[in-house]
């Protein structure tokens, strides 16, 4: 398979280059703020006694996000990697740039990643004393039934919330009426798009999916996530019909009507086909006696490359229709006469970028250490291990080394994990997981062997969140920190200790993702290896065998996810078409805990102790 071309520097700094492109063609509207260099605020807009507008979601689908931070619009906007959210950071700095005394309102898409990665922001700003509020965009009509709406996707809908939500916050409506407003608007918007061809990573420039030469698949995701129907390729106005089918039998609109149209291009469709798409639209909408109030048609929520277009509706009262006509200014929209500029009294100060500091310590600019750098293979890095001693439990060193194995096997999996994804996800978990485990594993490169074990699970929890965000930020963060309550003043791990480990890391990611065994997730990993490790455990195990136990089971556990029909996370809303695939989150986990099992065996066992050693029996 041909691989596709990309005007790009390189895989690793695309979203560093394409950030300072977007600072030095719109200096006049947009400004760096914090420290994590994943953060722009609106020059013009954030000010003292008016509700904070913080949006934010992952890269890759521009010109959102930054392009809708400007008066009128959103504040801030935090920044993630391509198609993967914000780690919690960025959102948190975002929201102290913009608050101005009468509290925050975030708005994301309906993803289980984003929800997490924002909950858990609003968590650490709530205990700062910062109100605040949240409404996840819903829209997407395809990926659930109107009585499941909370379960629904964010789309190319998030223009219209973020429009309407903008113009009530920038008429200094209190933090209640702008919630009140953000609710409403996500209510009335319903989105339906059509697929024609795949987009590719910058990482991999392989399709993220396939689809025929002459098929089309309605209601796919954003991200590449399957749609509901594949269909042969109709016409324009065969594809508009059907999409407003689906539209209409959400909105219900009746004659007398208002509507705001939104006709996006999804990354490689021309203009002349979306004016196509439009033309027919209008004509539908003419037929239905519904009025058009405003019409947007260009790309304005993008899926990299992908071929295809969507259409968005927001049915409208004089309420909305007011909010959106209100005046608004950024890069990427604007509304009406430019509004007048706040004045230097009641504008925000602005909170100055420091050097970011590396998990290493280190500042950027500085040169950090790596194993390719340096010529050596991931293979040689993972023979660094301390030499073979008898243990009995496992130290700070042991378990420091037991995670650099892990971050190892990670990023040497991570093409086998993006293709386990490409089939029933977006196709970038692999390429997530070996961002955030690359960070861990050169964070403790350096790190000190004399540190009490919930210090250690809490450092790899953090650098790992802030390296990705995304859905395994979250949830690996959670169960590490959960870990390291069970291991507070610690000093090593006994076989008990160990299993209480994997135990409370599961009962972690089960209460951050709120998913449960059976569900096809990560957890099924998890659920499994840490059952193994405590049977193993009750008929008098050690750490090695109980070690063994949780890898067979992580790995019983991830081969079962094939014979699952998703219910939760992304994949979910391929029901029956998930079965026969395994869930990529319990693949990865079933690489972490395998890695953690050799990697404890290769310190700690003679290898022909080690091979020789009976198959504990539980």
């Amino acid at each position: 398979m041909s691989k596709t071309k990309k005007l790009i520097n390189a895989p690793e700094t695309v979203i560093q280059d394409m950030v300072g492109g977007m600072l030095a063609a719109h200096r006049d509207l947009l400004e760096p703020v914090g420290v994590s260099g994943r953060v722009i605020r609106a020059k013009d807009g954030p000010r003292k006694g008016k509700v904070g507008i913080v949006i934010g979601g992952g890269s890759g689908h521009e010109p959102a996000f930054v392009g809708y931070v400007g008066r009128g619009l959103a504040d801030a906007t935090a920044i993630g990697n391509v198609f993967s959210c914000p780690p919690p950071d960025p959102i948190i700095e975002a929201a102290r740039s913009v608050e101005g005394g009468e509290g925050v309102l975030f708005l994301f898409g309906n993803y289980d990643s984003d929800a997490m990665n924002f909950e858990m922001a609003a968590e650490q700003l709530t205990l700062e004393g910062i109100p605040v509020a949240a409404v996840p965009v819903t829209d997407d009509v395809a990926s659930a039934p109107p009585e499941r709406r909370n379960e629904r996707r964010g789309v190319a809908g998030d223009f219209f919330v973020f429009k309407i939500v903008g113009a009530a916050a920038d008429q200094m409506k209190p933090l209640e009426e702008v919630e009140r407003i953000a609710l409403k608007a996500n209510h009335n918007t319903a989105t339906m798009g059509v697929a024609l061809n795949s987009c590719s990573l910058p990482q991999t420039r392989k399709p993220n999916f396939e689809i025929g030469e002459n098929e089309m698949e309605i209601g796919m995701g954003l991200h590449g996530e399957p749609g509901i129907r594949r269909l042969t390729l109709d016409t324009a106005n065969g594809v508009t019909d059907l999409l407003m089918d689906y539209i209409q039998q959400e909105l219900r609109l009746q004659p007398g009507d208002r509507v705001g149209v939104l006709v996006n291009g999804l990354g490689s469709t021309t203009q002349m086909e979306l004016y196509i798409l439009f033309n027919r639209l209008q004509q539908c909408l003419d037929a239905l006696g519904v009025s058009t109030h405003r019409s947007f048609v260009g790309e304005f929520a993008t899926s990299l490359d992908m071929g295809g277009a969507s259409i968005s509706l927001l049915k409208l009262d004089d309420e909305l229709a007011e909010l959106l006509d209100h005046p608004c200014k950024a890069a990427g929209l604007s509304v009406g006469s430019p509004p007048q500029p706040i004045s230097l009294e009641d504008s925000l100060p602005l909170v100055a970028r420091a050097p970011k500091i590396a998990a290493s310590g280190k500042t950027d600019g500085e040169p950090q250490e790596d194993a390719q750098a340096n010529g050596d293979t991931l293979a040689d890095q993972a023979s660094e291990e301390t030499p073979a001693e008898i243990a009995t439990a496992i130290t700070g060193n042991i378990l420091v080394n037991m995670f650099r194995a892990a971050a190892i096997a990670i990023e040497d999996r991570a093409d086998w994990l993006s293709e386990l994804d490409g089939v029933i996800g977006d196709g970038g978990h692999g390429i997530t997981m070996g961002l955030g485990w690359k960070a861990v594993r050169q964070a403790l490169r350096d790190y000190p062997a004399d540190q009490d074990i919930d210090a250690i699970f809490c450092f790899i929890a953090e650098v790992f969140l802030n390296a990705v965000g995304s859905t395994p930020g979250p949830l690996y963060a959670s169960a590490l920190r959960n870990a390291a309550k069970v291991s507070s003043g610690l000093k090593q791990l006994d076989a008990e200790a160990t299993v209480r480990f994997l135990e409370a890391a599961m009962e972690g990611i089960r209460a951050r993702g709120k998913a449960n065994p059976g569900d096809k997730t990560m957890l099924d990993a998890w659920w499994s290896a840490a059952k193994a490790a405590r049977a193993a455990l009750e008929n008098g195990a050690d750490i090695t065998d109980c070690l063994r136990a949780a890898a067979k089971g992580a790995e019983k556990g991830m081969k079962q996810t094939a014979s699952i029909a998703a219910r939760y996370g992304r994949s979910s809303k391929m029901g029956e078409r998930s079965l026969g695939h395994i869930d990529p989150g319990a693949a990865s986990s079933f690489v972490v805990i395998d890695a953690l099992r050799r990697s404890f065996e290769a310190q700690t066992l003679d290898p022909v102790e080690s091979a020789a050693r009976p198959v504990f029996r539980i």
